[in-house]
């Protein structure tokens, strides 16, 4: 393991500090801006509307009466996140998370999201090197950046992991050390999911520490909330475990988000070494087409059609509105305001995959617009893409 941490970035870029404090996002065209990315509301939200917007978020919330309580007794909960840098950014890492970390200051909440550098080595993301995993962290932050995150408010930290456990070793490894004492080691190869592994895969020692680290995370970070996606699900509920094994009252509330399925049939989630199964943040508007155009969407059939999620999940929460654009010959063009109704009518077959694709990839390339716009005309930002794009993903 590494035991430096990356060399930090100049003033004019991101830090392990509050983001406002320091730059400011790149405008971004207010047409391709999602309501929920705009500043905290000048009139507070109440107790009602924040739990439901939070949530809006969950696909499964453990416990929904802890989070009401949550939020009834502290007025700026602190919110975790975290990812490894690990290749490209797709339209569910970049989009999903601006929206839901969006919906989470729009509450008051305090988010911090955590940029596993280390973890990413563990994980052997980039061959294992820290350089390329840094620089890959940096782009995801201006990935975020300009796709409209509400970073003005100073709510939202990016925490280098690297630099944060070094500066506090002594916090945080009497604690991975205890999480490790206190469970079994087949308990800790269930949370392989985690790393995008299995139980069943041949892990290596670097890959048993990994879940006590992110188990400890939680704590060190002091989180009230960790919103992360389903597949984070078993270190998440590994933290509340180990809150009952050291008689901690305050459990972490988990908030998991869904999992954005792949563009082909079966796969159920996007994949970064797999082009043809995600829809990337700085794709051109034409490699967008193309690929809604390929992707996985039976007529009549709601159920695992990819298309239908990413209008759900992503074009709904951002515009609140999706248009079916057509001839008049095919009906015209339907607005529909609500995810229910556009999925009954696809289901009758009112609404064609001829019609819905096209019309799917126009709202696609408006959110994305602003991210190309932004690599392409900032210097530093294009350079960190290229940089990128010549790395060799690795699992």
């Amino acid at each position: 393991m590494a035991t430096e941490a990356p060399e930090q970035l100049a003033a004019d870029e991101v830090e392990s500090m509050s983001i406002s404090d320091e730059v400011k996002p790149p405008s971004v065209a207010a047409e391709s801006q999602p309501s929920s990315s705009s500043a905290t509301p000048s009139v507070p939200l109440s107790l009602d509307e924040k739990y439901d917007t939070l949530m809006s978020i969950a696909e499964e919330c453990v416990q929904a009466e802890e989070l009401k309580q949550l939020l009834a007794n502290k007025a700026e909960p602190i919110c975790y996140d975290g990812f490894e840098p690990s290749g490209r950014m797709h339209i569910a890492q970049g989009v999903l998370k601006a929206i839901n970390v969006n919906k989470m200051t729009s509450c008051g909440c305090r988010v911090k999201i955590w940029i596993a550098d280390w973890f990413a080595q563990l994980n052997n993301k980039m061959g294992g090197d820290l350089k390329k995993i840094e620089t890959v962290g940096k782009y995801f932050i201006e990935i975020w950046r300009s796709v409209g995150m509400n970073l003005d408010d100073g709510k939202v930290e990016f925490l280098w992991s690297s630099k944060e456990i070094n500066e506090r070793a002594h916090e945080y490894w009497p604690r991975v050390m205890d999480i490790a004492r206190k469970n079994k080691l087949p308990r800790i190869v269930r949370c392989s999911q985690i790393m995008g592994r299995t139980d069943q895969d041949e892990l290596t020692a670097a890959q048993i520490l990994y879940p006590c680290m992110q188990c400890a995370d939680i704590f060190f970070l002091q989180a009230d909330i960790c919103q992360l996606g389903m597949d984070q699900r078993k270190v998440n509920m590994l933290a509340r475990e180990y809150c009952d094994d050291i008689k901690k009252k305050n459990k972490p509330i988990i908030l998991s988000h869904h999992m954005l399925p792949g563009l082909q049939q079966g796969q159920e989630k996007m994949s970064k070494s797999d082009l043809s199964s995600s829809i990337f943040m700085e794709d051109e508007e034409a490699e967008v087409n193309t690929k809604i155009k390929k992707a996985y969407c039976p007529p009549k059939e709601v159920e695992g059609n990819p298309c239908l999620e990413y209008i759900q999940y992503l074009i709904f929460p951002w515009f609140h509105e999706f248009t079916v654009e057509r001839s008049e010959k095919n009906g015209g063009n339907t607005t529909f305001t609500k995810f229910g109704d556009l999925s009954a009518a696809y289901a009758k077959g009112e609404v064609h995959p001829g019609d819905l694709k096209p019309s799917l990839a126009k709202a696609l390339n408006r959110i994305l617009e602003p991210v190309r716009s932004h690599f392409k005309n900032d210097k530093a930002a294009k350079q960190l893409l290229q940089s990128v794009k010549n790395y060799r993903v690795t699992r």
